[in-house]
């Protein structure tokens, strides 16, 4: 059983900063796709940010391309989310997923993925 757990929200006035991470359980993280969603209230729950198993392949949902990165670190069993730029429509609670069925490009689907964590909350404040 694959336990994702993610940290780093909080509390960012406009223009600022925040970096998600994701650590997962198992030994095999570093062969599957990974994922970053957001959910907002009220609204379905959307793509931000996939990376490869390699770390190679990313792919940015338009609204946050060029402010948000993508990155894992194999050896940490982790995936990161730095967020820059932020914006009040930026806040929502924040998911990392696992797609043991990709090694490749990730999905921007939520369907795709096995595992998800809890969430963790970011909230961008004007």
């Amino acid at each position: 059983q694959v336990q994702l757990v993610e940290s780093g929200g909080g509390l960012v006035q406009v223009g600022g900063s925040l970096r998600l991470s994701c650590a997962a359980s198992g030994r095999t993280f570093s062969m599957y796709a990974m994922g970053w969603f957001r959910q907002a209230p009220g609204k379905e729950r959307e793509f931000v940010a996939g990376i490869s198993a390699s770390g190679v392949g990313t792919d940015y949902a338009d609204s946050v391309k060029g402010r948000f990165t993508i990155s894992r670190d194999n050896a940490k069993n982790t995936v990161y989310l730095q967020m820059r730029s932020l914006k009040p429509e930026d806040t929502a609670v924040y998911f990392c997923a696992e797609d043991q069925a990709n090694y490749g490009l990730a999905y921007r689907s939520p369907g795709k993925y096995d595992y998800w964590g809890q969430g963790t909350q970011v909230t961008v404040s004007s």
